[in-house]
């Protein structure tokens, strides 16, 4: 492990954690935060975790809306968490669609070793939050520590190998401070 690893970081997906999914979000008017995400990121970031989005969005790969969009939509979201005292440390985004082959994509882990290189994270004292199968091999095959599956509005059957399953965000600080 690199010796200069002494963070410990929470890797969010963003739609279906930060926010309700709500398929292809670019705009503010259509953006809603998840019930209880201010209070976990509020305490997580209390528990000295980096905060960390990861998120695939292909809805620019596809042409449903452009980097800009995203930009604004991402601008707008860091300064409402912001207006709450909670701090993201970087977004880290693909824009590319899933059929571009692309090398950033969830589930590679690109961009959570590329946070784990520019932050200096521990990875195995690591969190991956996510709701879809992407975001939990993304995070196993990063070597983070703990990976979380919330289900939120999907119907979701399958666990992906994930560490622990849960129905929605709120339930995740009890998760995290016993794990």
């Amino acid at each position: 492990m690199n010796s200069k690893a002494t963070n410990k970081a929470v890797f969010l997906d963003r739609d279906g954690v930060i926010n309700i999914d709500k398929q292809y979000v670019s705009k503010i008017e259509d953006f809603e935060f998840t019930e209880g995400i201010f209070d976990l990121l509020l305490a997580l970031q209390e528990m000295g975790y980096l905060l960390i989005i990861v998120t695939n969005q292909s809805g620019i790969g596809r042409g449903y809306y452009t980097e800009a969009d995203f930009h604004k939509l991402t601008a707008w979201k860091l300064s409402e968490l912001s207006k709450r005292g909670i701090k993201i440390h970087e977004v880290y985004y693909c824009p590319h669609a899933p059929e571009s082959d692309c090398g950033c994509r969830k589930p590679s882990p690109a961009m959570l070793l590329d946070a784990k290189e520019r932050y200096g994270i521990d990875m195995s004292a690591s969190w991956m939050i996510g709701d879809k199968k992407s975001d939990i091999e993304a995070g196993k095959q990063a070597g983070v520590g703990k990976t979380v599956l919330i289900r939120n509005q999907n119907d979701i059957k399958d666990d992906f190998g994930a560490d622990y399953v849960i129905d929605k965000v709120g339930k995740l600080l009890d998760l995290i401070r016993e794990g």
